[in-house]
Formats: structure tokens, sequence, C-alpha cells
């Protein structure tokens, strides 16, 4: 099942985004480095830029603890997915602590 997200997965690793990914860095409201990384390579960098802005004034960059659909434990760090639309075309969206990411569904 592709579109399954490990919920002990950490952060991927460098090698598995695309030499040709469109990255936009930021800073958190702490001064951690943080970024938007669109593996997909079809949003425009304004666009990746201000859901960037967002999602460091929402303060949604840094470990959290999350628990899987309500149970009773807590995983710190634990990357939330959801979605996003640009345009027609609508995106999943992967939250780790310092790095937002872009892919198909």
């Amino acid at each position: 099942m592709e579109s399954y997200i490990d919920p002990n997965a950490r952060c991927p690793g460098p090698d598995s985004v695309r030499p040709d990914a469109i990255i936009v860095e930021g800073r958190t409201h702490s001064g951690r480095a943080c970024r938007i990384v669109d593996n997909t390579c079809s949003v425009a960098r304004e666009d990746l830029a201000d859901v960037l802005d967002a999602l460091i004034a929402a303060r949604r960059f840094g470990t959290a603890a999350l628990s899987a659909h309500g149970g009773h434990t807590l995983a710190i760090g634990r990357p939330e997915a959801t979605h996003i639309q640009f345009g027609g075309t609508l995106y999943r969206l992967l939250l780790y602590p310092y790095e937002a990411r872009i892919e198909r569904f």
C-alpha cells in the first residue's frame, strides 16, 4: 500500500529527495532551521514559501508527542500526514519535526 505512512518512521534521509526537488528553507520561531520539500517538482516556489511561512507561524515545527488515532501511547517526533491542494491538484503533506514534505498520492 503506497500511501501508508509508518507511524514510527523517522524523517526520510537525503536519498529520498529527488535531485530536482524544490526546496525552500526557513527558520522556526525558535531559530532552528526548517524546510519544505516539493518532491513532485510541480508547485511554484512562491506557494511553497507561503506554506512554509504558515507552518512556522502556526508553530507546527519541532518535536511533538502524538498518539495514533487517539490511542493511549505517545510517540515523540511521529510524522503527521495530511493533504494540501495547489490549483486543481491534491498532494500528500508529510510533516516531520523540521521538514514538511510534499508528495503525490
